[in-house]
C-alpha cells in the first residue's frame, strides 16, 4: 500500500455560506468515515492558518500569520491505499463532501517508519 496526502488551500471553502457549513461538515465526516471503514484512513484535520509559528534550524520561533506566503495547506487527509487511482477516488469523494477541489501526492516511502508502525500495531 501507498500513502498518500490529498489537501485543499486554506480559503478554498470561502465560497460556503455559513448556515451550509453544518452539512458541509456531515458530508465530510461521512466520508472518512467510509476511508475507516474501508480500511484505507491514517489521518486528517483542518489547519488553523493565522497562528502558524516558523521554528529555524536555530531554534529562533517566528510567528504568522504569514501573508506573503502564495499557499497555506488548509486541511489535509492521509489514505494508505493501492494504487494513485484509488487515491484519486478518495479524492473526488473528499472534493464533494468539502465543496472544493482537492490535490493528490503521493507520500514518499520509508521503511523505517513503516517497521516502526507494524512493531506498535503489534502492541495494540
Amino acid at each position: 500500500m501507498t500513502r498518500y496526502l490529498i489537501s485543499f488551500d486554506a480559503g478554498a471553502m470561502d465560497h460556503i455560506p455559513d448556515e451550509e457549513m453544518p452539512d458541509v461538515g456531515k458530508a465530510s465526516h461521512a466520508v472518512v468515515q467510509e476511508a475507516v471503514n474501508a480500511g484505507v484512513w491514517v489521518f486528517g484535520a483542518g489547519l488553523e492558518t493565522q497562528r502558524a509559528s516558523v521554528v529555524a534550524t536555530d531554534g529562533m520561533v517566528t510567528d504568522g500569520p504569514y501573508p506573503e506566503t502564495k499557499e497555506v495547506v488548509g486541511g489535509f487527509s492521509v489514505v494508505d491505499v493501492a494504487s494513485r487511482e484509488e487515491a484519486l477516488a478518495w479524492a473526488a469523494k473528499i472534493a464533494v463532501a468539502c465543496r472544493c477541489a482537492q490535490e493528490v501526492r503521493q507520500l514518499l516511502p520509508d521503511p523505517e517508519q513503516d517497521a516502526m508502525l507494524r512493531q506498535a500495531d503489534r502492541r495494540w
